[in-house]
């Protein structure tokens, strides 16, 4: 498109928005370049603010632009040129407004494929108009204005977006939408995305673009993915390795990285909420349609079986975006050294909670088959070589890898962040009560990634307590009150052991990477049969065509419902289970396979514990369907979070754990209290060790560090809500 007729077809819009030529045009000439390339089949507009003027900043949005950006373009062939970004001050109302009418509005013929992405503060705003009425809104980096001392606000109304969005001539369209409406007081932990409700104005030509907007013919129904799906609900920031991020958009792109495209919508957010409790938030990510009292049935059935893929727009690119050989990555080879053999990666597939601690040595491979051996990382950016150097092909950017081998650090600590509310000497004595913990460090919060918040509580008179990143006050941490902070750290002994313990079995996860193919169902227990709760599967074992889930319904299980584990080993070889979990942020559970000797005195004989082992081809419930091993979920309501770990030999040294605690007759459930978990877990990561054929040959690295080899091990994770 040449210049002239550039400008001739944007001036009008330009003037609706109030934006000058010469203000537009300092956006950069890459902005003509990409908006000129014919026949474009994939657009996007992502757009990322940090910086508000007099407001506080935020810290993940640019980075959230950057996820999507790499995913976009090397999992699902976006051209580069074709992706639309506009960050901070470029960001105005005027200028999002105009690159999407021109961007998208102007190039989109119908089967073409739009994403548009929004990572910024959300607000509710009441319009003199309609004083009764609070609407949601994105802010705009240019906030708001004083005109004649009525406050004009610079806000993009959610109906102005649906609408744009649904002016689109195709059905491929899909808006992520990594902001929130709803501002608490006072904020703990991570920082959120949202402002305070505000009254003002909307700018004159804002409200005459809208009244255009809705003369306009809507044929596309969009696929909006928000952060939130409740009203009060805040989208959160996480404080990452070396960089901060959108929770959501984290987990969203992490989740596209790595898993197939049959997944449908549903099951895809629910695995997203899965990844955002383990980050220390609750958010529920949803789909606005979905969300609308209105929509039919038939519509809300046909939006959650919606393939994932397809939901991102990208609908129709699976065959042309995915190499039959490949059923997700954890990253991919973003450039390459002079020497053709040391390259960089953007490992952004990764599971969030396992990047930090990604250690030397890991190795991942190529889909040529090559591996590459870890040599640092900084943030989401890693520095690999060919690990034989003799007869490998060349490198290209552009090249996904899949994890081959986990490499993790055998000194890894709890970290608790002290939180900024407290005073200086109340600091220093938390900080050193803490140094009495071996496997505990402190951080200043917001300044270094953490697990868990001390502060205090908001109540008077006030005591201390360990809250999630999400702000919960984590149950049973509450100080007395009037009580030292060095006796409230010290009443969290236990209390910290089983959270370290969940960190640890945390690190285990690799749903997106084992090669062992393995499938696992949690059921509710019925008359007639069994209810589906949530399904996990080993996705890169299995073909895209024998892996679609069906819709499953909302993780929720009802008190007093009776449970099962379904698990099917689909390998040419013996696995065995262990299931350890954490029922909210309380008490550490685990499963017990209680055996009692044929050959012995039952009045004097203690139940022994066994190996769980599941043949192959064979399926196994979890426990045994039989009154004596029933799992029935009790009260009160909670979160419980499971993890089901396999290894190809036995959990030996687990088992030794286990068995070193004296269980009365009463504690001899099948999934109980956890009386050792730190124990237990590192026992574990010893027997995922000891399962390693590589941990000879990297004999070196095997005395300070965990070696998990991808053929050897799987780790799938559950998270439900009991009410």
């Amino acid at each position: 498109m040449e210049r002239r007729t550039f400008l001739h077809r944007i001036g009008s819009i330009l003037a609706v928005l109030g934006v000058t030529e010469a203000e537009w045009l300092t956006l950069g000439n890459r902005y003509y370049q990409a908006l000129a390339q014919p026949g474009s089949r994939k657009l996007a507009l992502l757009i990322g603010i940090n910086q508000y003027p007099q407001i506080p900043a935020l810290s993940g949005c640019l980075t959230d632009v950057e996820l999507q950006r790499e995913l976009l373009i090397n999992r699902f062939g976006f051209q580069g040129s074709d992706i639309l970004t506009l960050t901070d001050e470029q960001a105005s109302r005027e200028f999002i407004e105009a690159a999407f009418l021109d961007h998208l509005g102007k190039q989109v013929k119908p089967d073409d494929v739009v994403v548009f992405h929004f990572s910024g503060y959300g607000s509710r705003v009441k319009f003199d108009t309609s004083p009764n009425t609070m609407q949601n809104a994105l802010v705009a980096a240019n906030v708001c204005t004083n005109a004649q001392n009525d406050k004009i606000v610079n806000y993009i109304l959610e109906e102005t977006l649906l609408l744009l969005l649904r002016s689109l001539p195709t059905d491929r369209v899909t808006a992520v939408l990594d902001t929130s409406y709803y501002a608490p007081s006072p904020v703990l932990g991570l920082k959120i995305r949202a402002l305070e409700e505000s009254v003002g104005k909307l700018a004159a030509e804002e409200l005459d673009f809208l009244k255009q907007l809705k003369t306009q013919k809507l044929s596309s129904t969009p696929i909006v993915l928000t952060a939130t799906s409740e009203p009060n609900q805040p989208a959160r920031e996480g404080l990452f390795s070396g960089f901060s991020a959108g929770l959501f958009t984290y987990a969203l792109t992490q989740y596209l990285w790595e898993f197939t495209p049959a997944t449908t919508i549903q099951v895809a957010l629910l695995d997203m909420e899965n990844s955002l409790y383990k980050l220390g938030s609750k958010q529920q990510p949803g789909n606005l349609e979905n969300l609308s009292p209105n929509l039919s049935p038939k519509r809300r059935e046909a939006l959650n079986s919606t393939p994932t893929l397809q939901g991102m727009g990208a609908g129709g690119l699976v065959a042309s975006s995915f190499p039959d050989s490949i059923i997700g990555a954890e990253g991919v080879v973003s450039a390459i050294e002079e020497d053709g053999k040391t390259v960089y990666l953007w490992l952004a597939g990764l599971p969030p909670q396992v990047l930090l601690y990604y250690g030397v040595n890991s190795r991942l491979t190529l889909a040529t088959t090559e591996q590459l051996v870890l040599r640092s990382r900084t943030g989401l950016t890693a520095k690999a070589q060919i690990s034989k150097i003799e007869g490998a092909n060349s490198l290209q950017v552009g090249q996904l890898v899949q994890e081959a081998v986990r490499v993790l650090p055998r000194n890894i600590h709890l970290k608790i962040a002290l939180d900024t509310g407290l005073e200086r000497i109340e600091r220093v004595d938390a900080t050193s009560a803490f140094a009495g913990f071996s496997h505990v460090s402190t951080v200043i919060a917001g300044e270094k990634p953490a697990d868990y918040v001390f502060a205090k509580l908001q109540e008077i008179p006030t005591r201390y307590g360990l809250f999630s990143l999400g702000g919960e006050l984590i149950p049973n941490t509450a100080g007395e009150v009037g009580e030292a902070v060095k006796l409230t750290v010290q009443r969290l002994a236990p209390k910290l052991s089983i959270l370290f313990a969940a960190k640890l079995w945390r690190l285990t996860e690799n749903q997106g990477s084992s090669r062992l193919p393995l499938k696992a169902t949690l059921e509710i227990i019925s008359d007639i049969s069994p209810q589906v709760v949530m399904q996990r599967e080993t996705i890169r074992t299995f073909k895209p065509e024998t892996s679609i889930k069906k819709s499953l319904p909302t993780a929720i299980v009802p008190i007093g419902s009776r449970m099962q584990y379904r698990v099917e080993n689909q390998s040419d070889r013996p696995v065995y289970l262990i299931l350890l979990g954490l029922n909210n942020n309380h008490t550490a559970v685990g499963f017990y396979s209680w055996e009692t000797p044929q050959e012995a005195n039952t009045a004097d004989t203690k139940p022994l514990l066994k190996q769980v082992v599941i043949g192959p081809g064979e399926t196994l419930t979890l426990p045994q369907t039989n009154a004596a091993s029933e799992w029935l979920i009790s009260g009160p309501a909670c979160f419980y979070e499971q993890q089901l770990i396999f290894s190809t030999a036995p959990f030996s040294e687990t088992l030794a754990a286990l068995s070193t605690v004296k269980y009365s007759t009463a504690e001899q459930q099948p999934i109980g209290s956890l009386l050792n978990p730190l124990d237990v877990t590192q026992a574990l990561l010893q027997d995922l060790h000891n399962a390693s054929a590589l941990k000879a040959e990297m004999n070196g690295t095997a005395t300070d560090s965990y070696i998990l080899d991808v053929n050897n091990w799987a780790s799938l994770s559950f998270t439900f809500q009991v009410v």
